[in-house]
């Protein structure tokens, strides 16, 4: 079995499907991505058994075959060769062959019958969707997840369709993040479920910021959405999402408007100093006035001071700088408003005139 393509046609889809394979496995082929040549495609096919994407390449074959290769290594190889180079690889047994130009390399194959392949149970819901707006809804919301907790329901994101709104929430316990879109599904469809951290991580980065639709089948377990030459599965997560709404905040009496770029680089320089272990920082704001300040066990301090617009009583409250660079990095907006009550509650951050972006931060003890 012969196939020939060239370098950039097969580049693309295996950087696409390579953050899909996980580096430390259990099984020795869930290294590997399955690929079915024939018909002048290469279908390929990477799994770590809950998350899966297909994806594929034009390419010449001289016939059918089934097979799996080491994903990181072909990866590996086809970056590192020159720019327009032909890549002719041949089948034969248990091996791999690959050449390109002078360059010659034999990779080890894994039989493609031994290859899992996820095959969820029938859609109970399908839907379309603009791509570019699954990808912002996930990139303004995913950074709030939270990582290998043991309320299982919170690695991951709750994605919300509810009268033609979608909407996307994330929380770890100590901040909420939420984004929504208003009559953005045309179907009559209600579901609430939880995708899992790594397919909302791959998602993000394997969508496109355009303006396509693009199909989305749903059942109580999986997820599965089809792209221009792409199909993406994942199991979700079983389990009750928090209810968010309770979380958001409500009867703040002060209001403070800060310029986001101002905001963001006095929070960066002050954290330099924060405590590595607590990442704790206090605001004081009075008279149009924010004050910043951290200090760390090296009896260490920072302290920034900037202008803002804000007219109230004094308040001091802390807050770990990372979740609040964290909300303001996502914000498009030139301004951003953060709603405060006192120092014992959440504050709401959002950007000036968007209400469709808004994330909460619990306070801290400083």
């Amino acid at each position: 079995m012969k196939i020939v393509t060239d370098r950039e046609n097969l580049l693309e889809p295996l950087q696409q499907i390579a953050g899909v394979v996980e580096r430390r496995q259990t099984l020795p082929i869930l290294a590997n991505i399955l690929i079915n040549a024939g018909n002048g495609i290469l279908q390929m096919t990477a799994t770590d058994l809950e998350v899966e994407l297909k994806t594929q390449a034009t390419a010449e074959c001289d016939g059918e075959a089934d097979f799996t290769v080491p994903a990181r290594k072909i990866l590996d190889i086809t970056k590192a060769l020159p720019e327009g180079a032909i890549i002719n690889l041949n089948i034969e047994g248990d091996k791999a062959k690959l050449q390109s130009g002078r360059s010659r390399f034999s990779l080890g194959v894994l039989s493609a019958q031994d290859y899992p392949v996820i095959e969820p149970t029938p859609s109970s819901s399908v839907l379309t969707i603009k791509e570019g707006l699954l990808k912002r809804l996930i990139e303004k919301t995913q950074f709030a997840m939270a990582q290998q907790d043991v309320r299982y329901y919170l690695n991951g994101m709750l994605l919300e369709i509810s009268k033609g709104e979608i909407k996307t929430v994330a929380t770890d316990g100590h901040r909420l993040a939420l984004s929504k879109s208003n009559d953005s599904i045309s179907e009559d469809v209600e579901i609430q479920v939880i995708l899992p951290r790594k397919a909302v991580i791959e998602l993000g980065r394997f969508l496109k910021d355009r303006d396509n639709e693009i199909k989305v089948e749903l059942n109580n377990s999986y997820i599965k959405i089809f792209l221009e030459n792409s199909v993406f599965t994942s199991k979700l997560i079983d389990g009750r999402f928090p209810e968010y709404q309770r979380v958001m905040p409500s009867g703040s009496d002060k209001e403070v408007e800060a310029e986001k770029i101002t905001l963001k680089q006095s929070l960066s320089r002050a954290s330099i100093l924060s405590s590595e272990k607590y990442r704790g920082i206090r605001f004081s704001v009075k008279n149009d006035t924010l004050q910043l300040q951290a200090h760390n066990p090296e009896q260490e301090e920072a302290e920034e001071e900037l202008e803002v617009d804000y007219q109230g009583d004094e308040l001091k409250i802390g807050f770990n700088v990372g979740y609040l660079l964290d909300a303001i990095s996502v914000i498009e907006e030139e301004s951003v408003i953060i709603e405060l009550k006192d120092s014992n509650s959440s504050a709401l951050i959002y950007g000036k005139g968007n209400a469709e972006s808004r994330y909460v931060i619990m306070p801290m003890r400083i």
